[in-house]
């Protein structure tokens, strides 16, 4: 395990927040012993490992020491394991990011996760205290509201929280990763626990089911102004399917009703959950994505943007870690389907001139302005995609993909900083308009002459960037 003097973020591998050996005891320690080293090291939980494999058993904590223990008068005595929690122990391997924990622990209500290496041998702790410490003054206190949240009203006014404390970080100057980090991380939080709330009041099916988030959503890229783009899995039968999913729509339409209340619109190209075609069992969307991949039609390729760009958010991930493999395996050789894709990337071009630094796509409404989405950071987004399906990367948001792919080779370690600062950039310009309360029109659109100097040179660079990874996809497919 590699150390850093960087900052954690959000996205880090959890090998980053692992700050001190872990203290652990044996499934025969007595209980005395454990509390004693709880005591003197000065800890609020400590772990139950194998003696000879080090693999994490359980763990036991203040909370239980309170409520298993002093309430019920226990024996010092008896060993540790007949009074630790063993059963729903949550592991996540040291590669995996700090924001799938922070995901886990809304999703069981938890608050610690136990870090594993490859061979499941234990490597540390992370609890709640670990991750809220990376987040902006005030998301903790937002963290703990949206928990806390019994009914809708009380995750509607969390959500107006989300809202304010990224717009008060925004305008103290916070980087827009950073930002969307945070935005993205307690949005999260709240669909989580609306989902939670939402599903005591409907009979579910006895299936396994997960609640999985496109497009921007899925990328961990969502702004100020962000729509709804989300779906369902589900594990049954080809002769069951229907009937499961009949049963479920009623469920994912009041959850999508609901998230609209919260801020979260209606999305008008009906890419919600509440959609049948949108709430498949896992062979579906199997069926799905190979029909996509086998067409080159203009419908496929828009598919391809929004529904190749997915996690889970909430229940069994594990069917949504199938259908990503399966993606992962498939589409690289899907290559017809890859150049097509690629094709369709550099239709759209950074708006750079070559006498004036910068040109306009003639938009009658508001003329002498710059789409920062469709020009902008969509050219990013649809690169990095190509290079991720094409490369078997299994990462959904930009910048990760971008890394990875540095990694891989398929773009210059020296150049892959600055793609991604670009990137970012385009990010900001964009929730500053979004802030600004911009017309509907607008919202994505900047006029250039109205940026200092500064920013105009950087917005210039950022698109230089845009151009330089489109290039590497043109040479791929000698395009």
């Amino acid at each position: 395990m590699s150390t850093t003097t960087a900052r954690p973020t959000l996205h880090s591998p959890l090998a980053a927040m692992i700050r001190r050996k872990p203290i652990t005891v044996t499934p025969e320690s007595s209980l005395r012993e454990a509390v004693l080293l709880m005591s003197e090291n000065r800890i609020g939980s400590i772990i139950v490992v194998e003696p000879e494999s080090h693999r994490p058993l359980g763990i036991f904590t203040l909370r239980d020491l309170l409520h298993r223990v002093a309430a019920k008068q226990y024996d010092l005595d008896q060993m540790i394991m007949s009074v630790m929690s063993g059963s729903g122990l949550l592991a996540l391997n040291w590669r995996a990011t700090v924001y799938q924990a922070a995901l886990m622990m809304a999703r069981h209500g938890v608050h610690h996760i136990i870090v594993v290496d490859a061979t499941d041998k234990l490597v540390g702790l992370v609890s709640q205290e670990d991750i809220y410490e990376l987040q902006s003054g005030g998301g903790k206190a937002i963290s703990g509201a949206i928990r806390g949240a019994r009914d809708l009203e009380g995750l509607l006014s969390a959500a107006e929280d989300i809202r304010r404390l990224a717009e008060r970080t925004l305008a103290e100057g916070g980087a827009a990763e950073a930002l969307t980090q945070l935005i993205s991380s307690l949005n999260d939080h709240l669909v989580v626990r609306l989902i939670e709330l939402t599903k005591q009041e409907f009979d579910l099916p006895k299936v396994p089911w997960a609640w999985l988030a496109f497009g921007s959503e899925g990328r961990y890229e969502q702004t100020l102004s962000t729509d709804q783009d989300n779906g369902l899995v589900f594990a049954a039968p080809a002769s069951e399917a229907e009937a499961v999913r009949r049963a479920l729509l009623p469920f994912a339409a009041e959850v999508n009703r609901r998230l609209d209340a919260c801020g979260f619109p209606l999305c008008k190209g009906n890419v919600m959950a509440s959609n049948p075609e949108l709430c498949l069992s896992l062979d579906e969307w199997h069926q799905r994505y190979a029909s996509w991949l086998r067409s080159t039609t203009p419908q496929a390729l828009l598919n391809a943007t929004i529904y190749f760009d997915f996690r889970p958010l909430y229940g069994d991930e594990a069917l949504a870690g199938e259908l990503a493999e399966w993606l992962r395996k498939n589409i690289p050789g899907a290559t017809l389907f890859l150049r097509f894709m690629a094709e369709n990337a550099l239709r759209s071009q950074p708006p750079l001139g070559l006498i004036r630094d910068f040109t306009f796509d003639g938009n009658k409404e508001f003329p002498h302005t710059i789409d920062l989405k469709a020009s902008g950071t969509r050219l990013f987004v649809d690169t990095a995609r190509i290079l991720a399906l094409a490369s078997g990367i299994g990462e959904t948001g930009t910048p990760q993909r971008l890394r990875a792919a540095a990694e891989k080779g398929k773009i210059g370690r020296d150049d892959v900083a600055a793609i991604i600062d670009g990137f970012f950039f385009l990010q900001k310009l964009r929730l500053r308009q979004q802030q600004e309360g911009s017309p509907l029109g607008l919202v994505n659109r900047i006029d250039p002459e109205k940026l200092n100097e500064l920013d105009r040179f950087v917005l210039k660079e950022a698109f230089k960037q845009a151009k330089k990874l489109q290039n590497r996809i043109r040479l791929d497919y000698r395009l």
